[in-house]
């Protein structure tokens, strides 16, 4: 027998024998419903193609379930791994995720932040830009809904969950000069607050370590383009002069990705042993990192308790909206995990 079709919520309700109200009711939460009702409800849907409208549904009420995820880009698989784990965390509490990408670009990220709010989020997790962020826009989204920042925090003055950058730093730096010739740095372009604060945690532990420290920044125009930056600079590094040093600390590993190939294309051997010229560390352990050849040495972020910490902190400043109470927490720090690989 073919399954019956119905256009719309109010043909089905009627056809169920229930009212319009209680199958909203069923929709948001079976366990709302008495037995005998949800029995009735669900033998109907068992008999027929219908699926609700959801985002009509929700267009009618003041907020969604739907919780909106904005990062930079998702071309990172950094930010496709920790996006994931916030998607399965979100819809494991009962809650449908929206995930935009801002493409590196201050006014996409300022349209994404119109666009969550025209579809009545009830909440975002978001990866600011930081520096090229346009405070306006996450000011109005703060002031709409519960907002929390993991990554790189917002001056925005919201909640955020994100790492350690002087206990990682200091963790990387101490084992690089432990282990051979300390560590000359490789900075990046100063996009988030977190290459500000490696940098800062780089030059403390060195001090502590009894080295002075020694960073090259990077010669070129700001760009999300780490591979390339890293390439660029190693290659410049090594036609003025070659390397000052047999250790190279870069600020994350998809800048040491790109040190690393222009080291190779340059004839030099990489990796932690006497016969190779240069030691190359970095720091996230991007999923990729691993796979380079030799494998890079870096620090690995704790991305399961980034995405679950960013969740529980939302949850808790979406509940303390509700019922008018202060969240007792506004900041997650969470330490990163030395990762010794070949390259270093």
């Amino acid at each position: 027998m073919a399954k019956k079709i119905y256009k719309s919520m109010d043909d089905f309700a009627s056809a169920s024998g229930v009212s319009r109200p209680t199958l909203s009711k069923y929709f948001d939460d079976p366990s709302q419903i008495k037995e005998v009702t949800r029995k009735r409800i669900e033998a109907a849907l068992k008999k027929s193609h219908f699926e609700p409208n959801l985002f009509a549904r929700h267009l009618n009420r003041k907020r969604t379930r739907n919780i909106g995820i904005l990062v930079p880009t998702m071309s990172d698989p950094f930010y496709v791994q920790v996006v994931s784990l916030i998607e399965l965390e979100l819809r494991e509490k009962g809650f449908w995720p929206v995930q935009i990408s801002s493409h590196t670009r201050p006014e996409l990220e300022a349209e994404a932040v119109r666009t969550l709010l025209s579809l009545k989020v009830a909440g975002a997790i978001v990866a600011p830009l930081g520096a090229g962020s346009r405070r306006s826009a996450l000011e109005r989204l703060r002031d709409a809904i519960p907002v929390v920042c993991f990554d790189n925090p917002a001056d925005a003055d919201l909640p955020y969950v994100g790492n350690d950058n002087a206990q990682s730093m200091a963790a990387i730096v101490q084992y690089l000069c432990r282990s051979g010739e300390p560590p000359i740095f490789l900075e990046i372009p100063h996009m988030t607050e977190n290459a500000g604060e490696r940098q800062a945690g780089y030059r403390a532990t060195m001090a502590r370590e009894g080295h002075s420290p020694l960073v090259i920044d990077c010669d070129a125009p700001p760009s999300w383009e780490f591979e390339r930056l890293g390439y660029e600079q190693m290659l410049r590094i090594l036609a003025n002069g070659g390397l000052p040093g047999k250790t190279l600390l870069c600020a994350n590993d998809r800048f040491a990705f790109g040190a690393m190939a222009a080291a190779f294309a340059s004839g030099l051997k990489i990796g932690r042993n006497d016969a190779c010229d240069v030691r190359i560390a970095g720091h996230d352990d991007h999923p990729l990192s691993r796979y380079t050849c030799p494998s890079l040495t870096t620090m690995a972020q704790n991305a399961p308790e980034i995405a679950a910490k960013s969740v529980e902190l939302l949850l808790a400043h979406m509940e303390s909206e509700n019922d008018g109470t202060t969240p007792v927490t506004n900041k997650v720090i969470l330490e990163a995990t030395l990762v010794m690989r070949e390259s270093a």
